[in-house]
């Protein structure tokens, strides 16, 4: 990876744990309960970490999968993505029914899921959606489409997200559409995935839509950029660590 794309990389890392900083200095929030049980410490680490998740895991994580996307070669890349697709309403209703059906914990392989779509006799008639990606990229003539999601989804983000991403699939055959996790909470290994409630959606051991943590940089960036993002996080930890520490 180029330097200067590192370099971006760090800045978004450093950037995301000073920002916590400044917000945990101008709010605070009234837990008579937590107050009551806890100490003033553990009530200052739980606030730290709560508010850096959640930016790491919205705006942070999408803007470095991006950089990571051009890095990669990808000719444009667009976080929060506009698509308006149209469909053929046959298609549109047997995604919706997909949908439920697996709500009823009936499960098919996504290629076996994009095949059946295929097959479905048209109407002629059309209806259109409006769908928003966390991401997109161009790369070698084809539209690639990633939904985002916090590492352990449940089961209502886990079905819109395959829906928008079987509509985007089946209005653009030649496109690839992702859900991607960026880390796995239970160790390396894909097969070692075990967060339950969204199962019944998707194959997460399997299904080449869903990327987890090395599956989701290599992807963005090429083969070993998952440890290039770690390296460079903990570059940027060497300095973070020290500045986090004279908090408290």
């Amino acid at each position: 990876m180029e330097k200067q794309y590192k370099e971006i990389i760090a800045k978004e890392f450093r950037d995301c744990v000073i920002n916590t900083i400044k917000r945990l200095d101008n709010t605070e929030t009234n837990r008579p309960f937590h107050t009551a049980l806890l100490s003033d410490e553990a009530l200052f680490w739980s606030r730290f970490e709560r508010s850096f998740s959640t930016s790491f895991g919205q705006r942070v994580i999408e803007e470095i999968s991006k950089v990571v996307a051009i890095a990669g070669g990808a000719t444009d890349a667009i976080r929060q993505k506009e698509t308006i697709v149209v469909l053929d309403k046959a298609v549109d209703e047997a995604i919706t029914n997909h949908i439920q059906t697996l709500r009823a914990s009936y499960r098919l392989k996504w290629r076996d899921t994009v095949s059946e779509m295929s097959r479905v006799y048209l109407l002629n008639e059309f209806v259109e959606h409006r769908i928003i990606s966390d991401l997109w990229w161009y790369k070698n003539d084809v539209n690639h489409y990633m939904s985002i999601k916090t590492v352990k989804p449940n089961i209502d983000q886990t079905s819109i997200a395959k829906q928008d991403l079987l509509r985007l699939t089946m209005s653009d055959s030649s496109c690839k559409a992702y859900f991607g996790l960026y880390y796995n909470p239970y160790g390396e290994e894909r097969s070692s995935y075990a967060h339950n409630p969204p199962m019944s959606i998707f194959d997460f051991h399997s299904d080449s839509s869903v990327l987890i943590g090395r599956d989701y940089w290599d992807t963005l960036g090429g083969v070993g950029c998952y440890d290039i993002v770690l390296d460079i996080a903990r570059e940027v930890g060497a300095e973070t660590r020290e500045i986090v520490k004279k908090l408290r």
